[in-house]
């Protein structure tokens, strides 16, 4: 009998506050964002939910919290992988990405785009050099920007065609106006390189806070599907940011009350679990 597929959480965060390089978080916004978030608060969320395994992703520009990542990888077993930063124009950024790379559990970087005051940072020449070197080796690249960065973003995959590279939460989209122009046409341009894939994730944090329900997230889904299928697109809570909007158990159930009706079996243990496993390249 072939054992069922597992299920992978491909976008989540650790942190403890007290480490002091988050430049995004402040006292002022209290819970449930001001305060650590840690593997043993995360374990039980992921028994009741069915979640086998998991992908954390940097929440701070610094080395040393993806330092602190990859040692929380390291003693959590349900940690398949971290994918970290590195400054993509530091002169040192290839002998830093060879070193990260012989960290076990390391799968990949990711700046912080949509916190640059240049929307265009992706195309400058060290970064394009960079997005190279990542190619190079097989390290991932995690998009995490606005509709508005599409199109750049775009621009540097053509120009570095062999980077496995997935957008971070659809980049954004205005889910609580529910309007899709725009946002539609440049994530199918992006959908054109076959290396690139997307993550469903981040989506109830871009509705409405207080009201927002499956069927909010609904056309959204049906666009990224259209552009990707569903063996390009995988599940991410992005717990704890999530906590925003709804709890751990709300996330992934609101994508499965979307995706039952509308895909096989097959086709849903891909975005569940498969489609991460193939492109992070997760050990069994």
């Amino acid at each position: 009998m072939t054992a069922p597929a597992p299920v992978i959480d491909a976008h989540h965060h650790f942190w403890r506050v007290s480490r002091g390089d988050y430049h995004w978080m402040s006292h002022e916004m209290g819970p449930p964002l001001y305060r650590d978030h840690l593997p043993d608060d995360m374990a039980p969320l992921l028994a009741r939910a069915g979640v086998d395994r998991t992908v954390v992703v940097q929440a701070a520009e610094t080395e040393a919290e993806t330092a602190f990542l990859l040692e929380l990888a390291a003693r959590t077993e349900t940690v398949a992988g971290v994918v970290g930063w590195l400054d993509m124009e530091d002169p040192g950024f290839e002998a830093k990405l060879d070193a990260l790379m012989a960290r076990p559990k390391f799968l990949g970087l990711r700046p912080m785009l949509q916190d640059l005051a240049d929307d265009a940072y992706i195309l400058r020449p060290a970064v394009l050099a960079s997005l190279a070197a990542m190619a190079e080796r097989g390290a991932t690249f995690d998009i995490l920007t606005f509709p508005r960065h599409l199109p750049h973003v775009a621009r540097a995959l053509s120009q570095v065609p062999r980077l496995r590279a997935v957008v971070d939460h659809l980049s954004k989209p205005p889910i609580a106006s529910g309007d899709i122009t725009g946002w539609a046409d440049d994530l199918r341009r992006l959908a054109d390189f076959p290396q690139v894939h997307c993550k469903l994730s981040g989506m109830i944090t871009e509705a409405d806070h207080a009201s927002w329900t499956a069927d909010d997230l609904a056309p959204f889904v049906d666009t990224a599907l259209a552009c990707f299928g569903p063996g390009r697109l995988m599940f991410g809570s992005d717990w704890p940011v999530c906590l925003l909007a709804g709890s751990y158990a709300e996330t992934i159930e609101a994508l499965r009350r979307v995706l039952a009706p509308r895909l096989d079996a097959q086709a849903q243990a891909d975005v569940f679990g498969r489609t991460a496993a193939r492109f992070y390249r997760l050990q069994p």
